[in-house]
C-alpha cells in the first residue's frame, strides 16, 4: 500500500537536478483561492509570491518566527539552510517556512488558519 498523503510527497531536502539550474521556475498554486504565481528555484516561496502581488503573513523572513508557516500539499521544496523552525513532527505533517523553502517541483501550498 501506497502512502499518498501531503506530508509524505512534502517533506524532500534534496534537490531535484531541474531545481539545481538557476533558471528553473516552477509553478506554485496558493490556497484557499487557488491564486498562481511563478516559483524561481533561485527564490523563496514568499518573495515568488510576493512579486506576483500575493502577500502572505511574515516576519522573520529567515526560517525562526513561523509567521509564514504552510501546509504544502504537493510537490517539493528545499531549503538553503541547515534547519529551518519546524519540528521533526510539523515536517512529516507537510508544513513549511516559506520565507526559506525554495521550490523543487511545481507546489501546492495551503494557508494556515
Amino acid at each position: 500500500m501506497t502512502d499518498s498523503s501531503p506530508a509524505r510527497a512534502a517533506c524532500v531536502a534534496a534537490p531535484t537536478p531541474a531545481a539545481d539550474a538557476p533558471a528553473a521556475v516552477f509553478t506554485a498554486r496558493l490556497e484557499p483561492g487557488g491564486a498562481v504565481f511563478a516559483a524561481p528555484a533561485s527564490l523563496p516561496l514568499l518573495l515568488a509570491a510576493e512579486q506576483a502581488g500575493l502577500m502572505l503573513p511574515s516576519s522573520c523572513r529567515n526560517g525562526t518566527c513561523r509567521a509564514c508557516l504552510c501546509h504544502l500539499l504537493s510537490g517539493q521544496v528545499r531549503y538553503r539552510i541547515d534547519w529551518p523552525g519546524l519540528s521533526p513532527d510539523e515536517k512529516r505533517e507537510g508544513c513549511i517556512l516559506p520565507c526559506v523553502a525554495h521550490a523543487t517541483s511545481d507546489v501546492v501550498l495551503a494557508r494556515l488558519p
